[in-house]
């Protein structure tokens, strides 16, 4: 059935993406996720780590255990609230700042090897498609 032969084909290139992407991580000293928790504070340093285990759709325990290894690498520090001493908030470390654009290549390069061959017309086509497969799922 095609719907098997597309399921099957969207599984594997997420199976090779994620090996590739790893694999590009692992040459700047990151794990698959925490350049999403880095991305969040770039745009919202100084959140609590409940909001960002809202806004990257993680479990609790998940964002803990980034952010106590990004904290180990000297990339983010967490410091209690002065209004609240119940809550943390996590903050970028001006090495947190420095790893931006080198994340961003590997982000970069991730896209351009995955559309690599395709036309403007078929980008425009799957960009259409994707979104209405996103959609479907919410």
């Amino acid at each position: 059935m095609i719907e098997d032969e597309i399921r099957e084909m969207l599984d594997e290139i997420s199976t090779k993406k994620r090996r590739n992407y790893s694999e590009m991580l692992r040459q700047i000293d990151l794990h698959i996720g925490q350049d999403q928790l880095l991305c969040r504070l770039w745009k919202e340093d100084g959140i609590t780590q409940t909001q960002l285990s809202e806004r990257l759709n993680c479990e609790p325990p998940t964002i803990a255990n980034m952010v106590k290894a990004l904290e180990n690498y000297g990339l983010i520090y967490r410091q209690r609230d002065a209004l609240d001493a119940r809550v943390n908030r996590v903050y970028l470390t001006p090495k947190g700042q420095d790893i931006k654009e080198p994340i961003e290549k590997v982000w970069r390069k991730q896209q351009d090897k995955l559309l690599d061959g395709m036309s403007s017309e078929e980008l425009l086509l799957l960009k259409k498609l994707l979104k209405k497969m996103a959609d479907n799922l919410s």
